[in-house]
């Protein structure tokens, strides 16, 4: 196309004037008339009280909980009772709440989640005791089973990786779950110093409460010197795809796989920030080299459109070993592309209108 000035008069007419939400492409249109004002001003994203991905405050009284008509609830759990290296992730709700412009618009899936699902942060899960690990996942579990009797979804931000083992006890309880886990670790080990509730082995505890179908999980991403450790997942029927193989599959293959092994099933996501290679998110307790790049993660989950989603979580946060909050700004765009995908989930988007 030549340009002319026939055309600067026309795109004069057409954008010389209004405000920039004001689109002519009626996709976009779509997004901007939920963001904008009518005087075309959009929420500041360093304004306000900060909540995950910016979602509304829905703050739940454990003694009389009221979920509304909410589809998803995005839930804090700040415990990391469970590490077995480094703590710290007891921070990860809050430095996930404050990180800002996470969305509203996925442009890859096209969707606003926060826009089209009725989704809010409802604070984070009570604790009786900051001592007590055993004591912290009953509580969780009395929390998350309340958001799941209600009929709502819940997206959990940790905390370690423990507590995706009273998560997945009451998301579980009435049929067993397929699973697709991102993670340097398959989390399948048994009990370390006189107890089994801790971060490495959440998904064995899961399966063997029947809570978690282990034929059809997934694990993804896994590396590192525990590789001995793991024998439940390949024992139980999991099916493991180590860091080192996916440059020779791909990522497309990846995801086939994954959405082939969970099916139409409902499904549980969960993502270890420390799947992601410590040069792009160093803040995590137990940091193995050769992870996952940020565009493989985006890639990756962006494949999973589709899958039957029932909950998800993003875990082991750890703030205070990155001083330049990438590892929280990391995490908070993978909360934001788990919601995206639940846009898609049949078990959530067949919900009430």
């Amino acid at each position: 196309m030549t340009w002319n000035p026939a055309k600067l008069e026309e795109l004069k007419r057409k954008y010389g004037e209004g405000h920039g939400g004001e689109l002519h492409d009626p996709k976009f249109r779509k997004v901007a008339d939920r963001i904008f004002s009518a005087t075309g001003t959009r929420v500041a994203p360093y304004a306000g009280i900060p909540t995950f991905l910016s979602a509304p405050s829905h703050p739940i009284d454990p003694t009389a909980p009221d979920f509304g008509d909410l589809q998803v609830a995005i839930v804090g759990i700040p415990m990391d009772l469970g590490v077995t290296n480094r703590n710290g992730s007891r921070f990860g709700p809050r430095a996930l709440r404050t990180i800002e412009r996470i969305g509203p618009y996925n442009h890859v899936l096209e969707c606003a989640p926060v826009h089209e699902l009725r989704v809010a942060d409802v604070g984070d899960v009570p604790f009786a005791s900051r001592y007590l690990l055993e004591q912290s996942h009953a509580d969780i579990e009395t929390h998350i089973s309340r958001i799941v009797d209600a009929g709502v979804a819940p997206l959990s931000v940790g905390g370690d990786h423990s507590i995706s083992y009273p998560i997945l006890r009451a998301i579980g309880k009435d049929r067993p779950v397929g699973m697709i886990h991102i993670d340097a670790h398959c989390d399948t080990s048994g009990p370390f110093d006189q107890t089994k509730f801790h971060h490495a082995g959440p998904f064995r505890n899961a399966v063997l409460d029947g809570v978690l179908d282990p034929s059809r999980s997934i694990q993804i991403g896994i590396r590192g010197a525990a590789e001995y450790l793991w024998e439940f997942s390949h024992a139980s029927g999991m099916t493991v795809i180590h860091a080192e193989e996916i440059s020779a599959m791909g990522m497309p293959a990846v995801i086939k796989k994954a959405l082939e092994i969970v099916g139409d099933g409902p499904t549980y996501l969960s993502f270890d920030i420390d799947s992601v290679d410590p040069a792009f998110a160093p803040g995590t307790g137990t940091p193995e080299i050769g992870g996952l790049t940020t565009r493989e993660v985006l890639e990756l989950l962006r494949g999973l459109k589709g899958a039957n989603l029932v909950g998800g979580d993003v875990v082991e946060v750890a703030p205070q070993y990155d001083s330049t909050t990438n590892t929280a700004q990391v995490a908070a765009q993978v909360l934001f592309e788990i919601l995206s995908l639940m846009v898609f989930s049949p078990a959530i988007a067949g919900k009430k209108s």
